[in-house]
């Protein structure tokens, strides 16, 4: 908790809030993914590792996992924790990625970028990537701390369901697009 608040006060545009996940938002979220038919998941914007964790106690055995993380000092945290989680540096390259890896489409891409404190340009960039990625019939499941993105993610995939839970600080809007 030390190590994300510490980040959000030095990066406020990079880390979104000013502490981790709740496990409440973890569950929910972990709800949401096809975990018996999911063969490869991407997470965005993994932190400190909360949904990492639970993504790899929740994935298939043979699933392939990919966590992106921009901000140095949390990929370090991850790679010391989850030595066994790939884990590249940036969401804008993700198809990059995933042709270096030989993965041809994702089934679950799982985020928790600040979509809200990005610039358009950056934000388009990242959910044109995150879309061009998803296999057909596959899932974009983020969360945000308003419904600012509700209308361009309408506009992106065929079906853009909301859910919502009180207990995280701050309380959060999950979105669960299908494309």
């Amino acid at each position: 908790m030390l190590v994300f608040l510490k980040r959000f006060l030095s990066e406020p545009g990079r880390v979104g809030s000013i502490a981790p996940s709740s496990r409440f938002l973890c569950k929910e979220i972990m709800k949401q993914v096809p975990w018996q038919t999911a063969k490869t998941i991407v997470e965005l914007g993994p932190g400190t590792g909360v949904f990492t964790k639970a993504i790899l106690r929740n994935k298939r055995s043979d699933a392939r996992f990919i966590a992106i993380e921009r901000d140095a000092q949390f990929r370090e945290l991850l790679e010391q924790r989850f030595p066994s989680v790939i884990v590249k540096q940036e969401a804008l390259n993700l198809n990059d990625y995933l042709e270096e890896l030989k993965i041809d489409q994702v089934d679950a891409i799982i985020s928790g970028l600040p979509f809200a404190v990005f610039p358009e340009e950056l934000r388009d960039g990242i959910l044109r990537e995150v879309h061009k990625a998803l296999a057909p019939g596959g899932l974009f499941i983020t969360f945000q701390y308003s419904l600012q993105l509700h209308a361009e993610l309408q506009q992106r995939f065929s079906k853009v369901d909301i859910g919502f839970t009180a207990l995280n600080i701050p309380p959060a809007f999950i979105y669960i697009c299908h494309k």
